[in-house]
């Protein structure tokens, strides 16, 4: 009977482990110079494997130069790996930010490095713009706000702590949506958010005193992470 497993070779296996991995990889010598590299490589830096064989890995991230090469190395003796935040350059001249492990394997010769490289431009462009949108939100002059399914907010601007005349953030989320939206249809219109809808309403907010009566409108929609729905987000303005 013809065994149902035939091992191959150790470097065919070691290559096939590197092509699947996420990251980018490169594997140097123990002063810094490449031996191999897997395809996610390619795509960051845009070198094909053989135009890197040799080379400093100062050409795919500028600041590991020989000396950090050397302290790299040095560190290595007491920890198993080290991590750098970095950037990497591309073939074209861009740069790009990343996370940068070191580690050491026994490959070609003892004390080969191993650098395996993950790309954090997306991570830190997205945290930049979420950064924008909560300063965007902080500042709004309509009242927003959010809250979790059973009515609880979770977020609120100061344009809706002074509308309700609540002190702080604190002070918002421990009340929820029918304590402060009693009025119909707006509860209603909390069950359709949760159930996928957008509503817009017109209401009269009586006034006290002597001031005047102002009419506000006020939108409920589907708070949507991916396609769960997490909750409701609406905003409060003087129309």
């Amino acid at each position: 009977m013809a065994p149902l497993f035939v091992p191959k070779d150790r470097k065919s296996l070691f290559r096939q482990f590197l092509a699947g991995m996420y990251d980018a990889v490169v594997i140097t010598d123990p002063n810094g110079h490449i031996l191999e590299s897997n395809p996610r490589a390619e795509e960051h830096f845009g070198y094909a494997l053989e135009e890197t064989i040799d080379k400093p890995i100062a050409l795919l991230i500028p600041g590991l130069s020989p000396e950090i090469v050397q302290r790299i190395r040095r560190g290595l003796d007491e920890d198993r790996h080290m991590m750098l935040d970095a950037n990497g350059l591309n073939k074209d001249g861009t740069k790009f930010a990343c996370e940068v492990t070191v580690s050491v394997i026994d490959l070609m010769d003892p004390g080969d490095l191993v650098f395996t490289v993950r790309n954090v431009e997306r991570r830190r462009k997205t945290n930049e713009m979420l950064r924008a949108k909560e300063g965007a939100f902080s500042i709004a002059p309509i009242a927003l706000f959010s809250c979790d399914p059973d009515g609880r907010f979770t977020n609120v601007n100061a344009a809706f702590l002074a509308m309700f005349d609540l002190a702080t953030e604190e002070d918002a989320r421990a009340k929820f949506f029918s304590e402060l939206m009693e009025d119909e249809p707006l509860l209603a219109n909390f069950g359709k958010a949760l159930e996928g809808e957008t509503h817009t309403v017109g209401l009269v907010a009586e006034a006290d005193g002597d001031e005047k009566s102002s009419e506000i409108e006020i939108t409920l929609a589907p708070n949507r992470v991916g396609r769960k729905i997490k909750g409701v987000v609406g905003s409060i303005q003087k129309v």
